[in-house]
């Protein structure tokens, strides 16, 4: 709820409306719409086949008939809290910048007249709402995903290790909350997914729109050399060496390129730089949904 004031900064309605980009200039949307929205007087340059029969036979004049816009959005914000997401090295983790990025965006999508819905991956059953419309709506949805990291935490603590639930079934649960023409937006590390999901994934995309927002903890981007120490859920303990990283970023952007070929655009979302910089982020990806 403390996020809202972010996602209403620097975005006015009317370039809500507008945009069909990202980018600093305001456009309208191509084509004529497909919902009418007035019977007027024909005008010199105006398109003919737009005319307006029944009007036209009616006055005696030439009328045409203007359209507008439909943009009734369908969103599912896809969470995953599953164990490997309940990690962090700098200031959160990785769940819980998952989360606020999906509240960022869901914010913005309620406030342009869109319906958002939710479907939350973890060890446990999955959290569902179905996408509604308006304030209430969020409110239920940031609910929602407060009380579903609170029990995948609660689960964890003092449990035995697990292995990991796979992805795909969330996935699936996701798809059929959507109507024709819906988006689904996953914001996870997509640790393990699955045999399937890749699969999965691929298929959903001929039929709905899919956005990806990668959560990336520092530690995986550039990790410090030497042997690390660590403690599991059963009681072992030991000291690991991890193997070396790449390049800062490398990996989850050869990750998000190999997506995007598949026709899911994605963004990778940095855990330690905070909701202040995931916002333009959010800006962009609400503008292609």
């Amino acid at each position: 709820m403390g996020l809202r004031h972010l996602a209403r900064r620097g975005s006015a309605p009317a370039t809500q409306t507008l945009a069909g980009l990202p980018g600093g200039i305001v456009t309208r949307r191509r084509g004529r719409g497909s919902e009418p929205e007035d019977v007027r007087l024909w005008s010199e340059g105006d398109d003919r086949r737009f005319i307006d029969r029944n009007a036209t036979a009616r006055t005696g004049q030439l009328h045409v008939r203007t359209h507008h816009d439909e943009r009734d959005r369908a969103v599912v914000l896809l969470a995953d809290f599953r164990p490997s997401m309940l990690f962090g090295t700098r200031r959160a983790l990785r769940s819980v910048a998952a989360a606020e990025a999906l509240a960022l965006l869901g914010w913005r999508i309620a406030a342009d007249g869109g319906r958002v819905g939710l479907a939350v991956a973890a060890s446990g059953a999955p959290t569902v709402l179905r996408p509604a419309g308006g304030e209430r709506a969020m409110i239920a949805v940031t609910g929602a995903l407060a009380q579903a990291h609170a029990d995948a935490l609660g689960a964890e603590s003092g449990s035995p290790a697990r292995a990991e639930p796979p992805l795909e079934a969330t996935l699936g649960l996701a798809r059929s909350l959507l109507p024709a023409g819906g988006h689904l937006v996953i914001a996870s590390a997509l640790d393990d997914p699955g045999p399937g999901f890749d699969e999965l994934l691929t298929l959903l995309a001929e039929r709905i729109a899919i956005r990806l927002i990668l959560v990336s903890d520092a530690f995986e981007r550039a990790r410090p050399p030497g042997f690390y120490p660590f403690a599991l859920a059963d009681g072992r303990r030991g000291t690991a060496l991890p193997t070396a990283a790449g390049p800062a970023g490398e990996s989850a952007e050869a990750r998000l390129a190999d997506y995007a070929r598949r026709g899911i655009a994605g963004v990778r979302l940095d855990v330690e730089t905070g909701p202040e910089a995931y916002a333009p982020l959010m800006e962009r990806l609400d503008a292609v949904l």
